[in-house]
């Protein structure tokens, strides 16, 4: 009987029971520096982890070829050890549970000088127990961050110790499993970084045709005239329409709050009834509406309203405008909110101002650059929404990944799922 080829056969997978360590058994803690900001520099040789910058990397490795770092003087970093490729950073403090257990594995470190800094734990790991490339993701293993979240102590900061991380105990699959989750979660990543590189640089092509486009320096073909610049009062209707008191108090609608907008997208809402409502959160949207944020910390969080939900709802926090359809193009209008002409006049008024947002009257007077003609603006309505749609599929795209990814940790740092084993695995390091 003829047997089966190799390529046919069956890949063998991992298996077996995963052995439950103490971590402290297995480290070594490095001595950190307790170095302040006012003490670091940008030009000296030896560079400083901070846990701020921990908080703010995307990624779970630092490489120290491409990150930006500060710097410490090399007579102050003396006393303190050097990190190596693998080693693992931890940032003691987070304002927030969520951020407990935040850190990042180093790696291609070459022959820079990097030491750990104020409010961070470094750990150095045997490679015989956790292998390089793995460390970097035991922030999302389920039995280690809620180890550390239980032991997180403090009112308005949570921290993590090294008696924290010592007392974990943990079960660990093999070396060579450990290293083929790694690189699967890391060929993820690299999708994940790849996509935001690519949405960034998409943003930044709109941006600039924006700044062509919504000012008449750049025409579209077939397009002549003066442009003006006309208020917004008189292009459309400035909160046009509330829910009167005399609503139903049952009635069931989508409110939008300002942490439900972000660069354009809708990424929520809350289902609520007219009586559990905010007394004043009652402006009514329709499709086609403008959103523009008008309070300080959100003035980018403008949303053009398509329908995306019904009964839909608005926060206080913006301002709604129902754009008059002889005069105005709403995706055209909605460009603008972004454009640099809006946004100066937005920091003027604020910059005069005790209270930390504009009012409706003051929105109806911000001007725009109107060109001679509708149909000149829905061109270039156009041209901005099929960008616009083009980074939007790559956003959700980029959700999409991301969602796989938390999918995927949560099956392969379990064992819930196990791996095929490689046809060539790398040789363990711990039988060197």
């Amino acid at each position: 009987m003829r047997q089966p080829s190799a390529g046919a056969r069956r890949q063998r997978r991992f298996e077996g029971r995963w052995e439950t360590k103490r971590l402290g058994d297995h480290l070594t803690f490095l001595r950190n520096g307790t170095n302040p900001r006012s003490e670091l520099g940008h030009h000296g040789t030896v560079r400083y982890l901070h846990y701020g910058d921990i908080h703010k990397s995307g990624d779970v490795y630092l490489n120290p070829e491409v990150a930006q770092m500060p710097t410490l003087a090399r007579e102050r970093a003396r006393r303190l050890d050097r990190l190596d490729d693998g080693d693992l950073v931890f940032a003691d403090a987070s304002e927030d549970l969520g951020g407990v257990g935040k850190s990042v594995e180093i790696r291609g470190i070459g022959d820079r000088i990097v030491v750990s800094g104020l409010h961070t734990v470094a750990v150095r790991f045997a490679k015989s127990v956790l292998a390089d490339g793995f460390k970097g993701y035991l922030q999302f293993y389920p039995p280690f961050g809620e180890h550390l979240r239980r032991l997180a102590a403090g009112t308005k900061v949570y921290a993590t110790n090294r008696a924290h991380v010592a007392s974990a105990e943990v079960p660990l699959p093999p070396l060579p499993e450990q290293r083929a989750i790694a690189a699967v979660l890391s060929d993820v990543d690299e999708l994940t970084g790849s996509l935001e590189a690519l949405i960034a640089k998409k943003r930044a092509i709109k941006q600039a045709a924006m700044q062509e486009l919504l000012t008449g320096r750049t025409r579209l073909p077939r397009f002549g005239g003066e442009w003006q610049t006309r208020p917004i009062s008189e292009l459309t209707d400035v909160d046009p329409e509330n829910l009167l008191s005399t609503t139903d108090p049952s009635f069931r609608f989508n409110y939008i709050s300002l942490d439900h907008v972000e660069l354009g997208r809708l990424r929520g809402y809350s289902r609520q009834e007219f009586g559990t409502a905010p007394s004043r959160a009652r402006r009514v949207v329709r499709p086609g509406d403008v959103l523009m944020s008008t309070v300080r910390p959100a003035l980018r969080g403008h949303l053009l309203y398509r329908g995306q939900v019904t009964n839909a709802i608005c926060s206080t926090g913006f301002a709604v405008l129902r754009a008059n359809r002889d005069l105005c193009e709403p995706e055209f209008l909605f460009a603008h909110l972004f454009g640099d002409l809006v946004t100066a006049q937005l920091q003027r008024l604020l910059a005069g101002s005790n209270y930390p947002a504009i009012n409706s009257s003051e929105v109806g007077g911000l001007r725009v650059a109107c060109p001679p003609t509708l149909e000149e603006q829905q061109a270039i309505a156009t041209v901005l929404s099929d960008m616009g749609a083009e980074i939007a599929a790559l956003e959700r795209r980029l959700d999409k990944t991301r969602a796989l990814k938390q999918g995927m940790m949560q099956q392969l740092l379990t064992g819930s799922i196990r791996l095929p084993i490689p046809e060539t695995a790398p040789e363990d390091e711990s039988s060197r």
